[in-house]
């Protein structure tokens, strides 16, 4: 079984994940409160703001402080150790 960090050294198995979105859309904003209702939301965050949503396949709801685009990068296996991607920083940019 394969799994990534989705921050903070919590690890969530790569099988199990359906999909990992931008909490910033209303619908998504819902459907994490309703999951939070449900007792059904995983938060991962260490306190700070979620920005990446992730879905998995028994409908539990994982919050990470990672942005969605570095957790995709991982589960395609081009993890370059960042926890956080900033283009503005990024010298060849």
């Amino acid at each position: 079984m394969k799994f990534i960090n989705v921050g903070f050294g919590n690890m969530v198995a790569v099988d199990r994940i359906i999909s990992i979105v931008s909490p910033d859309s209303a619908p998504i904003k819902r459907l994490v409160q309703s999951a939070k209702d449900d007792c059904r939301v995983i938060d991962v965050t260490c306190g700070r703001r979620a920005r990446a949503v992730i879905i998995t396949d028994s409908e539990h709801v994982i919050l990470s402080a990672i942005q969605t685009e570095t957790i995709a990068n991982r589960l395609d296996g081009n993890d370059n150790g960042n926890d956080d991607v900033d283009d503005t920083l990024d010298p060849d940019a």
